[in-house]
């Protein structure tokens, strides 16, 4: 009698329900998908495939592969390693798909994955775009995509993660893409807003606080390198002379490119009311390519208006700093930081310098409606301050400090004609021809404000005198306005 061996068929079952993995890993992962970067290759087989195909990918219980919806199958050969959860999802609840590609020699090079709304289907877990959104993530592009055509409506910019299914989801197939700690962090709150054994308040913020969190893209903190000759262009385009300053940031432009990180120090620009200090902050964000946010100090006197406050209130929001990552969609972005010498003047249960040192250590910011650490590796922060003596000790070791000095009359009437002008007759559509000064007019425009700080002087005038000539070509049909010096000074009053 022959003896059944259990162990030997124990064995055979569990091979047969192993997941037949017929793919590679691909760990190039560009940050564009492309038909030579695709997110995944498919056996080509007999039969030569079209640019668009639809479909669903098998269960990953079963075979790694892709049921077309005429019936074929085909292995995947290649897979982007940072799409295998995606897949399993895709897989496990049978969502159709719209895949496009290109036939090669070495098979069908999927780079686009979209996903399609069918009777009786899968069901996403999000309003349309979702799939879209997660594939976004997980490549992770630094740079916007470009228009192509019917793609354009295809986009998930516009998605946002609110629903505790969408989340969960996303989670699931693209958490790869969060640092670790937010990860675990997203893992424990989502834990908290599905749970029935805490109050609805605490589920409401949990999801809240999580949908803030997973809709920052939580760049790693290397920045492309920028080109110093461009860097300069744009200083010169926006500031009259200055060329200490200018230097100054040239200098750090050409040290992020050597170490594809930023500087331990931000820059703190001071110098007398209106000599374009915020201006100058303006412009080195436009340099480094990154979306920008401004905190005004001179408006913010209590502390929790940055850290944000507690859960345990109902009322409770996270502080505008972290506001101002939401805001950016990501967590690589510019400070720039207006008043800095009034932020010692807190009222009440603390001091909003005091929170400013922990986000300019580049340490870690904590907001207490978050409650988590969050990265700030990539935030570059420029303040700019009137008077460094009213600033605290710990609070300037913190920056690279470049004072602007005021300029001189003569520096004066050049950026009035050079500058200040240009742009106001640039914002107002009109023509140079249609606004002009004789050099006399010039120097007695400067002279006047000879004693004030800055430049706010000239530019007021120079909108003024160009409203009036505008007035006059409008309304009084001429051709032109051509102003003597006391004509100048009659319209604006001096």
């Amino acid at each position: 009698m022959p003896v059944f061996d259990f162990k030997e068929k124990a064995k055979e079952e569990t091979k047969a329900a192993e997941v037949a993995v017929t793919y590679t890993l691909s760990t190039e992962c560009p940050h564009e998908a492309t038909p030579e970067n695709p997110i995944l290759v498919l056996e080509n087989g007999d039969l030569a495939r079209s640019r668009h195909t639809e479909g669903t990918f098998s269960n990953p219980a079963v075979r790694t592969e892709f049921a077309f919806a005429d019936g074929g199958r085909a292995d995947i050969k290649v897979l982007d390693a940072r799409f295998t959860a995606l897949l399993k999802w895709l897989g496990e609840n049978r969502i159709r798909v719209r895949l496009t590609g290109e036939s090669a020699d070495d098979g069908y090079r999927v780079y686009k994955i979209r996903e399609i709304a069918a009777a009786g289907g899968g069901k996403l877990s999000a309003e349309d775009g979702f799939l879209q959104y997660m594939i976004e993530r997980l490549i992770a592009s630094d740079a916007p995509a470009e228009a192509a055509g019917e793609d354009d409506a295809e986009k998930g910019d516009d998605m946002r993660l609110t629903s505790i299914a969408s989340i969960t989801d996303f989670l699931h197939c693209a958490g790869s893409t969060l640092p670790e700690e937010i990860r675990l962090w997203a893992l424990r709150n989502l834990a908290v807003a599905r749970s029935n054994e805490v109050t609805g308040e605490e589920r409401r913020h949990a999801q809240r606080a999580l949908s803030i969190m997973l809709n920052i893209r939580w760049k790693e903190s290397r920045f492309p390198a920028v080109d110093p000759e461009e860097a300069r262009r744009i200083l010169d385009s926006e500031l009259y002379g200055l060329d200490a300053v200018k230097q100054r940031i040239i200098e750090t432009i050409i040290q992020i490119n050597r170490t594809h990180t930023l500087p331990a120090y931000g820059i703190l620009i001071a110098g007398p009311a209106g000599t374009g200090k915020s201006q100058i902050a303006y412009a080195v964000a436009r340099i480094l390519g990154l979306p920008w946010t401004t905190l005004d100090m001179s408006s913010i006197t209590d502390p929790e208006q940055l850290t944000g406050s507690p859960r345990i209130y109902a009322n409770a929001k996270p502080g505008i700093i972290l506001e101002a990552f939401s805001a950016a969609e990501q967590s690589n972005l510019v400070f720039i930081i207006n008043e800095l010498d009034k932020a010692s003047s807190g009222k009440g249960s603390g001091n909003p310098a005091d929170v400013l040192l922990t986000l300019l250590d580049n340490l870690g910011f904590t907001d207490n409606y978050i409650e988590c650490t969050i990265p700030t590796g990539g935030v570059y922060p420029i303040a700019t301050a009137n008077d460094l003596s009213a600033m605290s000790a710990p609070l300037l070791s913190r920056f690279a400090v470049i004072e602007i000095p005021d300029y001189s009359t003569e520096e004066k009437a050049e950026i009035f004609s050079e500058y200040v002008l240009p742009k106001v007759l640039g914002r107002m559509h009109m023509k140079p021809e249609e606004c002009r000064f004789t050099k006399d007019a010039v120097e007695r425009i400067a002279g006047h404000f000879a004693e004030g700080s800055g430049i706010r002087g000239i530019e007021q005038a120079a909108e003024h005198l160009a409203a009036h000539a505008l007035y006059v070509i409008e309304a009084e049909g001429a051709k032109s306005v051509l102003y003597e010096a006391e004509d100048a000074m009659a319209v604006l009053g001096f």
